[in-house]
């Protein structure tokens, strides 16, 4: 159902995942008017079980994550609209959003919208993702795969690094590479000894049930108990740049101390900020997020 609301939100969220719902919590606890706009497709829904978010001791999964939080944030009077934003505009001190659910106005935005991580075109690599065959984050869950075989499929300086990290956890780390040629990691200051390192090809590879298996023409197979994607991913930053909000080289949306784009009244967190991908990170820097918006809606700068 379209929707035109005549109502000026205190602030308005962008984004469902840890960052987003933990911005609508402070802010309902701040007791401030706030909507959060989301299109389902949170980062966080790929995590099969996360053992590194304080407090939970036996793990969590990413549905089971969001759904908590979720709950929260409505517990605390937040108003959650599933719906596709499409652009945002700034006149006189308010933000226009034009969405598939219809226009809504906000003095503050906050963009939680994350990066879009890049898949191999393997058959099965989205199931394998949930089963944690396939994986994108050493930092979450290497501790997980310590002394597993494990394998990297990069195409470049991202897969070298992870691979580098890596070799702390397990001695048995094969850098797969899907480029036509290395470069040099001497050249780059990538510390690769004892990381065998092979070029492939994507059709190589075939997921399993509980393992990946690489099976290159004329040469013995070889199975690995888990991959790591270093592939890179996209910052979701469109509406930002819309706005001609600062990015970075990489495209991370360039903030200050209290998480405001260079754009007044444009805030950002999580993943689409430079910085560590994790839900303690995102969630820590929604926290300041709405702190500075509230305060700001007091007057206090």
């Amino acid at each position: 159902m379209m929707r035109n609301t005549n109502a000026v939100q205190d602030a308005i969220i962008v984004g469902a995942g840890p960052a987003g719902l933990t911005a609508a919590i402070y802010l309902g606890r701040f007791r401030r008017r706030c909507l959060v706009l989301e299109n389902g497709h949170s980062r966080a829904r790929w995590i099969p079980t996360s053992h590194n978010i304080p407090g939970f001791t036996a793990g969590i999964g990413g549905d089971e994550f969001l759904r908590s939080l979720t709950e929260q944030a409505l517990q605390y009077g937040a108003q959650i609209h599933r719906c596709s934003v499409s652009s945002i505009r700034q006149e006189d001190g308010t933000f226009f959003l034009e969405t598939t659910g219809g226009t809504f106005r906000s003095r503050y935005v906050l963009l939680a919208t994350g990066v879009k991580d890049h898949l191999p075109d393997i058959a099965g690599a989205s199931e394998a993702v949930l089963r944690s065959l396939l994986r994108f984050c050493p930092i979450c869950d290497a501790f997980e795969a310590i002394d597993k075989r494990i394998a990297v499929i990069g195409d470049g300086e991202l897969g070298d690094r992870e691979a580098g990290f890596l070799k702390h956890y397990s001695d048995h780390v094969t850098l797969l590479h899907i480029a036509p040629a290395f470069v040099d990691a001497t050249a780059r200051n990538v510390c690769l000894c004892g990381i065998e390192r092979v070029s492939i090809q994507l059709s190589d590879l075939r997921i399993l049930q509980d393992r990946v298996t690489l099976a290159p023409v004329g040469a013995d197979e070889r199975s690995f108990d888990v991959v790591y994607l270093a592939l890179g991913c996209s910052s979701q930053n469109d509406l930002a740049r819309s706005l001609n909000a600062c990015c970075d080289e990489h495209g991370a949306l360039v903030v200050n101390v209290h998480q405001e784009t260079t754009v007044t009244g444009l805030y950002a967190a999580g993943d689409v900020v430079r910085g560590l991908n994790q839900v303690v990170v995102a969630a820590a820097e929604s926290a300041i997020a709405a702190t500075d918006i509230h305060n700001k809606l007091r007057g206090v700068c």
